[in-house]
């Protein structure tokens, strides 16, 4: 078996990308998202790219899939019935969370309601300091009770989450064993498990979303492994975790929490390598598909991660990658609030899809706007298979944005374009010009289905002068997915001084995380030559409330310390604007990243053509295109970007198709493709 499949699943598209790796094939396709059983759109996608490139399912060695289930669970709020056990006086932790209201100058908003309801949180006597010694022992016989009380309700998960459990997780442990006993069927996960880390608030609701995930991610796994088994595709199924590696499927169910950015994560890593291949190492990533567009910074070539991250309003300190989403895609639809143009976050999604899908949909979204002036041509989507119907377009905007905002329909369509961009530009800003960076320095690396079409736009609103275009921008993430190597992240709270006293504590910490990460990744099957582990460590003034990250420093070694220390201020000062080299720093977290030796982008994708000759290319067809209200359509020309060889420049207008996406160049800009395959636009300046 020599084949492999990444498979990443959208709002609108599930991308599959093949490879061969014995014959040094590749392949890929696009197929539409099956949202009520997305493993139903997995599988069908699978064989039909196997039927397209000739191979049978048992050829199939590996299926690398980055997943949405965890996410659309608790956005939409239709987990497990779950219960919590923890500490007498500790009950309604879930409920005072933080002082900050969800928005400060909203007085009625409330706050998110926590995932498990009063009733369902229970108390037992015990109690464990801060310096991890038993004060008090657990009582066993109020476990039971509270576990049968949860039984009687018919919870099918339990969190067990206890008081300084991350200094010592003794009693946990012992409270699940019960739990185990009493609640057979139930899935049981503890603090100790999911999060070792301080802060009452945020490791009690890190667990609980682990809890109210696991039954509906397990069983989501079974459905995906049966289905391929059922169709004599035996493969090794790894999923996609939020920090940027992979794990195996049996793993994801006791850890279903690591996936809750698994979909985006992907692009990150894909987008890192495309961009190295054309020496660009301080990019920004622009992934733009049906539903949502996800950004993120890279700075020198490193996946950007950060512990800090709430979903749905709910905090989870799982380590992700710091991306962050904005509801606006292809699929999402412009509408009228009062007199004002809106676009997103709500999608057509997969199903019915854009109006111009034919599919009974009546919502006019981008996608529609697009095709209406021009930048999306009449043959449809990935080489004809979605036919794209103009005049549905058309009427859609016509009555729900043109006419209720006096418009002319053209002018409404360019206006759900630039509200869409308008709304990704703050996006970027919120990951560059928000947390000290000038986004003038990075390239914009578009890919998605959608982002060619817009990064020239978004890129100019930011100043940003150079967009690189992937090879095969649509599947970018699925391409992404196979050079991901397994991956484990641990972290272990320390609350330490800074310093030459400290070194030997931080020192035992690290060797006992690394320890631990070794024997994660055995039981992963890993293999054992060339691992690699990256030391992190959350950091503080003393007295300060929260940290700062730093990485890449050993603090059990006194020069590693120094360094660590050293480091802090300059991200300090990045940060806020400030540093105080005359302050003591604590060390608040050691986190450890390992990671096992994955296949580079060159082996997934194949290097690129140096020897490639540049080519004259000839537009396929010219048509008129809108640019900008108030003008004109102009005749524009229409490329087909495999005829375009590298060194061959392109000067806007002009449209670049291909099956799994569109660059759209606007008057004033160019590109070039380069010897890596990727386009490179000079985005100019709008004429």
């Amino acid at each position: 078996m020599t084949v492999r499949v990444g498979a990443d699943v959208g709002g609108t598209f599930t991308d599959l990308y093949l490879v061969d790796d014995l014959r040094r094939r590749y392949a890929a396709r696009k197929v539409p998202t099956t949202p009520a059983d997305p493993s139903i759109g997995i599988v069908s996608g699978v064989l039909r790219l196997l039927l397209q490139t000739g191979h049978r399912p048992e050829e199939v060695s590996h299926l690398i899939h980055g997943t949405t289930v965890a996410t659309n669970t608790v956005l939409q709020r239709n987990g497990s019935l779950t219960g919590l056990i923890t500490t007498q006086g500790f009950r309604d932790v879930l409920e005072i969370a933080r002082q900050r209201r969800p928005d400060l100058y909203d007085l009625s908003r409330d706050k998110v309601p926590p995932l498990v309801s009063r009733e369902l949180r229970l108390e037992v006597r015990e109690r464990i300091n801060a310096r991890g010694e038993i004060l008090h022992p657990l009582d066993r016989e109020g476990v039971r009770a509270a576990a049968g009380a949860l039984k009687e309700a018919g919870v099918q998960a339990i969190a067990i989450c206890f008081l300084h459990a991350y200094r010592n997780p003794i009693h946990e442990l012992q409270a699940a064993d019960l739990v185990r006993e009493i609640v057979p069927g139930a899935y049981v996960c503890t603090s100790g498990e999911v999060l070792p880390e301080f802060r009452e608030y945020e490791r009690v609701s890190t667990t609980v979303l682990n809890a109210y995930l696991g039954p509906v991610v397990s069983g989501y796994v079974r459905q995906l492994t049966g289905r391929l088994r059922g169709e004599g595709i035996g493969a090794v199924v790894s999923i996609v975790q939020s920090s940027g590696g992979v794990m195996m499927v049996e793993a994801a169910g006791r850890r279903p929490a690591y996936l809750l950015l698994s979909g985006p994560t992907a692009g990150v890593v894909g987008g890192i390598q495309v961009a190295g291949r054309s020496g660009s190492r301080d990019i920004i990533t622009f992934d733009m598909g049906g539903t949502s567009t996800d950004v993120a910074l890279v700075e020198d070539g490193r996946v950007p991660l950060t512990s800090e991250r709430n979903i749905a309003g709910l905090p989870c300190r799982t380590p992700m990658v710091d991306v962050e989403t904005v509801g606006a895609g292809g699929g999402s639809i412009g509408w009228v609030d009062a007199g004002a143009l809106k676009v997103g976050p709500q999608s057509a999604g997969a199903v019915p899809g854009p109006a111009a899908y034919g599919r009974g949909g009546r919502e006019p979204t981008v996608t529609d706007a697009n095709l209406l002036l021009g930048r999306l041509g009449s043959r449809g989507l990935l080489g004809g298979e979605v036919h794209l119907d103009a005049a549905l377009a058309r009427k859609a905007i016509e009555e729900r944005v043109a006419r209720p905002l006096g418009l002319a329909t053209e002018t409404a369509a360019l206006g759900i374009i630039r509200v869409a961009n308008a709304n990704m530009v703050r996006a970027v800003r919120s990951v560059s010009v928000q947390r000290g960076y000038d986004p003038r320095r990075f390239a914009l690396v578009a890919f998605g289905g959608a982002g060619p079409m817009h990064a020239v736009a978004v890129a100019r609103e930011l100043g940003i002068r150079t967009v690189l275009v992937p090879p095969s921008p649509g599947v970018l993430c699925a391409v992404g997915m196979l050079t991901m190597p397994i991956r484990t992240d641990l972290v272990r709270t320390l609350l330490v001084r800074a310093g030459p006293a400290s070194v030997p504590a931080s020192g035992k910490a690290v060797a006992d995380l690394a320890r631990d990460a070794d024997a994660w990744l055995d039981l992963q099957g890993a293999r054992d030559d060339g691992r690699q582990t990256e030391i992190r460590l959350d950091m503080r003034y003393l007295g300060q409330n929260y940290e700062l990250q730093v990485r890449g420093f050993d603090p059990g070694t006194a020069s590693g310390m120094q360094q660590a220390v050293e480091a802090f201020h300059l991200v300090h000062q990045q940060a806020y604007g400030y540093a105080a080299p005359d302050r003591p720093v604590e060390i608040v977290n050691v986190r450890i990243s390992a990671t096992t030796p994955a296949p580079t982008h060159d082996e997934v994708a194949g290097a690129p053509d140096a020897g490639a000759a540049a080519a004259e290319p000839a537009p396929m067809e010219v048509r008129p295109v809108l640019w900008a209200e108030g003008k004109r359509f102009v005749e524009t020309p229409i490329f087909a970007r495999a005829s375009l060889g590298p060194g061959h420049p392109v000067a806007g207008p002009a449209i670049l198709e291909q099956v799994d996406s569109t660059i759209v160049l606007p008057p004033g800009a160019s590109l070039v493709a380069d010897a890596a395959g990727n386009i490179l636009i000079d985005a100019g300046t709008e004429s």
